[in-house]
């Protein structure tokens, strides 16, 4: 097994991946692409990091992030694909999918949330909605990121204990610790049917989410029939004049309090 990757090394790595992300940027900007990228996988697997990785250094003019929360109850009595056909990427779009209807697929097959007639309908359907989407221009790419139950389960610990990283550890997470291998077979069940020649499936080693994200990053990038086109050199023309300092009238700025380290209290609501 390999060593895990240092966040030095890995920050290195990702420099020359996030310079070609912006030649794609610019491409899908002057071009008029659409793109579609699917990040799927189990629980703690490193969806949501990958997903940052991809958009931190694009303008969100023309990348944007979707991660959609659980159905409303009007959405629940649409055509299952409905709502996330609003999400489609436009003319000009990159629009990066946190989880995607593959929740029928895995979350709802495994933990009941949907029928079996349901379940059956998305696996006859998907394959037909995606090639609807291939064929109109979309281009689409569907990465699933695979993860080890130990590791998986460490992350798990490590969400619960950092305040910060707990909202990610919902009641459905703590449950399907219990279905691990379901899952797994949900998903051998899925990719059987979805893992077409229009839209195949690519399976990421997440063991290591540094090194799954440069490897997905990479293989995305070098799947796209991206013609880079050198970017313009920005010379900024002389001030004409010494840089002027801010200068305030009606109001001024609040006082500096960078340098403590206390946590904040919170202004009590005065009572009526």
């Amino acid at each position: 097994m390999q060593e895990r990757l240092r966040k030095k090394d890995y920050l290195e790595r990702l420099a020359p991946l996030q310079l070609a992300l912006a030649d794609v940027e610019r491409w899908v900007a002057a071009t008029g692409q659409r793109l579609l990228l699917l990040v799927e996988g189990r629980d703690a697997a490193g969806k949501g990091g990958v997903v940052r990785a991809l958009a931190e250094t694009l303008n969100p003019r023309h990348c944007r992030v979707v991660a959609l929360d659980k159905p409303s109850d009007r959405e629940r009595g649409q055509w299952y694909f409905q709502r996330y056909v609003a999400q489609l990427p436009a003319r000009g779009e990159i629009v990066l999918m946190d989880r995607s209807w593959y929740n029928r697929a895995g979350v709802e097959k495994v933990m009941g949330y949907c029928s079996e007639s349901e379940y059956r309908h998305f696996l006859a359907q998907a394959p037909v909605f995606e090639s609807l989407l291939v064929d109109d221009g979309i281009l689409l790419a569907k990465y699933w990121l695979g993860v080890d139950q130990a590791q998986q389960e460490q992350r798990f610990a490590e969400r619960a204990i950092d305040p910060l990283k707990r909202w990610k550890l919902s009641p459905v997470d703590l449950k399907a610790r219990e279905h691990y291998a379901e899952y797994g077979k949900a998903r051998e069940a899925m990719l059987a049917v979805t893992h077409t020649a229009q839209a195949p499936w690519t399976i990421v080693d997440f063991n290591d989410q540094r090194r799954g994200r440069l490897s997905l990053i990479r293989h995305w990038l070098e799947q796209l029939p991206c013609q880079v086109t050198p970017e313009k050199r920005l010379r900024l023309p002389p001030l004409g004049h010494r840089p002027l300092p801010e200068r305030w009238g009606v109001l001024a700025p609040i006082a500096d309090s960078s340098e403590r380290t206390d946590r904040p209290s919170f202004t009590r609501a005065k009572r009526k």
